[in-house]
């Protein structure tokens, strides 16, 4: 594992927007724009160093673009499929998944990845 490389964080929007009743289902892509937006401006909260932060999106939240700080990536398909392959494909360094999904935590982690739940980001 790459020690020296930022740790990836790899954060389930509609997993974290999903997890406040907070009207979000009204306007899933501003929602899914504010969680962008508090990424990019704040990181990941209680974790120093480089972060790479990617945000995954699906459904209705596709078409959120990127900004400084924050990649997002549009599945094509099921977010959490999305989330399993770009943990696979960075097994060579440290990465974090944002999400309370148990069966997406289950498969992240059986390939190596920590995993936190919503609350570290909204927070």
């Amino acid at each position: 594992m790459d020690d020296n490389a930022a740790l990836l964080v790899i954060v389930d929007a509609a997993n974290v927007v999903g997890s406040v009743p907070d009207g979000w289902w009204r306007d899933r892509r501003g929602a899914a724009e504010r969680l962008r937006d508090r990424l990019a401006a704040d990181g990941l909260p209680g974790h120093y160093g480089a972060q790479e932060i990617v945000l995954v999106v699906e459904g209705a939240a596709r078409g959120v673009e990127p900004v400084p700080g924050v990649r997002v990536e549009a599945a094509p398909g099921s977010g959490d499929d999305r989330i399993v392959e770009l943990v696979a494909g960075a097994a060579q360094r440290s990465r974090l998944v944002v999400t309370a999904d148990r069966e997406l935590r289950r498969r992240v982690t059986e390939l190596g990845a920590d995993v936190t739940g919503p609350r570290s980001v909204r927070d």
